[in-house]
């Protein structure tokens, strides 16, 4: 054969060889910098696999948005909206609210004038075969850029950018509750600690978890894993439904059996245990002030109670009928500017500020009993939170507990359990 072709032919196979070479760089480079630089939409897919046997999270780490709130503070003197009921008076938030509008299926942040100036989810915040369903609870996180919000009803906990709305981590599995890894049985309250965990309650498992995300596998439980819920602190607790911070580092528990409060220590131990006075079903107690504590009756007619260790009533808010009466609310945290008291009113579909000097309602987003979706109308709000820096977590950044990773000494066997290390 003529070398000449020979030369040719094997010049065109060279070519050839190093053609597919480059290609098969350039499909890998574009694969990889795919998988670096996913979507959203595939992180959340991630998020929500179940854990191998090995208890190994399948999400990748939550990316926590760093600096503050992300709304300029409300100004003064700005015109009310028609969305706030006759007589509310904005001078009484110092902040926007943050509203878990259960029955809609929302998050709404609405200014101290009325105006919805934030809410998730819009058309496009859930990816494809994504849900966000019945938030009963929702509160920033201590950098005040992300939300926590409870899904009681679906078994689930979603941590929400404010900025990209995004769920971008989530504990549990929709719709499924359960006992194992990566399940909880109707969480309530969950909370995101200064070192970036979250505690909740997990009321149908008697129980008060520790997480880590971006982890599927618990740091820590505080009770034994079981459904028979009654009061025996640390043991068990009788159906939990709020872990709040209280300003020693500690946790005040609400147990909605037998009516309790404690005060436990992020290594389990209880420090002591009292009934709220005259409560039926006592709901997210929490602190307002030295030995000063907040609960509400979730019953109708329902009632806002302030009361001390000792059990003794210091406030107690509850008119049996008329615009004032509320009807199983859930939820009240003290505005600390002034000391009146936001809640939610569940079952009359309105969140409210009552004045404790005069209880008086001074302002009020949603209206007496009717259920609605269009501004100034809401279904059933189960949790409110104050924007940053008056949110429940910012306010008691500088002594809300995260030392989490160590059980107390002498504690009955399963009262304290630690699933990976701190």
């Amino acid at each position: 054969m003529d070398k000449n072709i020979i030369y040719k032919r094997a010049f065109v196979v060279v070519i050839f060889v190093v053609a597919l070479v480059v290609v098969f760089i350039e499909v890998k480079s574009s694969h990889t910098k795919s998988s670096t630089e996913g979507t959203q939409h595939t992180a959340t897919q991630r998020a929500q696999k179940k854990l191998s046997v090995e208890g190994k999270a399948k999400t990748s780490e939550p990316k926590l948005t760093s600096g503050k709130y992300p709304f300029p503070p409300p100004a003064a003197g700005q015109k009310i909206t028609s969305n706030l009921m006759p007589g509310s008076d904005p001078s009484v938030l110092p902040s926007d609210v943050l509203i878990a509008d259960e029955g809609n299926n929302r998050l709404l942040l609405v200014s101290p004038t009325g105006k919805i100036i934030w809410k998730f989810p819009s058309p496009g915040d859930l990816a494809p075969g994504q849900t966000f369903l019945e938030p009963d609870d929702a509160f920033f996180t201590p950098n005040g850029q992300d939300i926590v919000a409870t899904e009681e009803n679906d078994s689930v906990i979603s941590l929400i950018s404010i900025k990209s709305h995004k769920i971008i981590w989530r504990y549990g599995t929709p719709g499924h509750p359960g006992a194992g890894l990566n399940q909880l049985s109707n969480p309530d309250d969950a909370m995101m600690m200064p070192n970036g965990d979250i505690i909740t309650a997990d009321i149908m498992n008697c129980s008060i978890l520790v997480l880590r995300p971006p982890s599927h596998v618990p740091l820590m439980r505080f009770g034994e894993n079981t459904t028979y819920c009654y009061h025996q602190p640390p043991l068990r607790f009788g159906s939990p439904n709020g872990a709040f911070p209280l300003n020693n580092g500690n946790y005040l528990i609400s147990e909605i059996n037998g009516d309790w409060a404690d005060e436990m220590t992020l290594q389990g131990k209880i420090l002591w245990s009292v009934h709220p006075p005259n409560v039926a079903y006592p709901s997210d107690t929490n602190q307002v002030g030295p030995n000063k504590f907040l609960t509400v009756d979730y019953s109708n007619p329902g009632q806002i109670v302030e009361f001390n260790q000792a059990g003794n009533t210091i406030w107690r808010y509850n008119p049996s009928s008329g615009p004032g009466k509320l009807t199983t609310p859930s939820l009240c945290e003290s505005i600390p500017t002034n000391g009146y008291v936001l809640c939610n009113d569940d079952g009359d579909n309105r969140v409210i500020v009552v004045d404790p000097k005069t209880n008086k309602i001074v302002w009020q987003y949603g209206h007496d009993g009717v259920v609605g979706a269009g501004p100034g109308y809401l279904s059933g709000p189960d949790g409110v939170d104050l924007a940053p820096p008056f949110s429940m977590t910012v306010r008691h950044s500088a002594t809300m507990g995260d030392s989490v990773g160590k059980c107390a000494t002498g504690l009955p066997v399963g009262a304290c359990t630690i699933f990976t290390k701190g």
